[in-house]
């Protein structure tokens, strides 16, 4: 944006209605470039990291319930720092790969950042690609002590997200910005 420009829409005054450990959800007043005013919801959440573990002709995923859509799914290892820190996304995804697979990563390349609901919040995250994969022993936090994990063909990954098993839009994200960066 231009030094002259305004932006669409300006904050006037901002309350938190809620905060725990992983976000705040804050009521914004804002003024549109006619003068008008409005209320704009927004959940902040810090930035996460996705790391895609490729081994073979596939990927490691992981498989845990998720209690706001009430059904277990499928998705690419993913997590933030505890206690909304900050954290380098490099770091953050070796520890995320290691603690949810037990995996690893001998190589790990930055793939892109994308947003994941720039709509209703800030939050974007880092994917990484993961090969070079070794073996250890997971070391899930609480909230994951019912995620499982297996490899899968990319054949099979699509079958997964054509019959629904597969519905994260960070994981589906993800799969994209790798296809497109192995076509060119």
């Amino acid at each position: 944006m231009s030094g002259e420009e305004r932006p669409a829409v300006r904050q006037v005054a901002s309350r938190v209605v809620y905060e725990n450990p992983w976000m705040v959800v804050r009521e914004d007043e804002v003024e549109r470039l006619d003068g008008s005013r409005g209320m704009y919801g927004v959940v902040d959440k810090p930035d996460f990291v996705l790391v895609i573990p490729e081994e073979g002709d596939g990927f490691h995923l992981v498989e845990e319930y998720r209690y706001p859509i009430g059904r277990r799914t499928w998705s690419f290892p993913q997590g933030s720092a505890p206690g909304r820190r900050e954290a380098d996304p490099e770091e953050l995804a070796r520890r995320e790969l290691a603690e949810e697979t037990g995996l690893r990563a001998g190589t790990l390349r930055r793939l892109g950042y994308l947003h994941c609901a720039h709509g209703t919040s800030g939050q974007g995250f880092t994917i990484f690609v993961a090969s070079d994969l070794e073996a250890g022993e997971a070391d899930r936090e609480p909230e994951e002590q019912d995620m499982r994990q297996k490899w899968v063909s990319r054949e099979e990954f699509k079958a997964l997200v054509r019959d629904g098993r597969i519905t994260d839009d960070s994981t589906l994200a993800a799969f994209a910005l790798l296809t497109i960066d192995l076509t060119g």
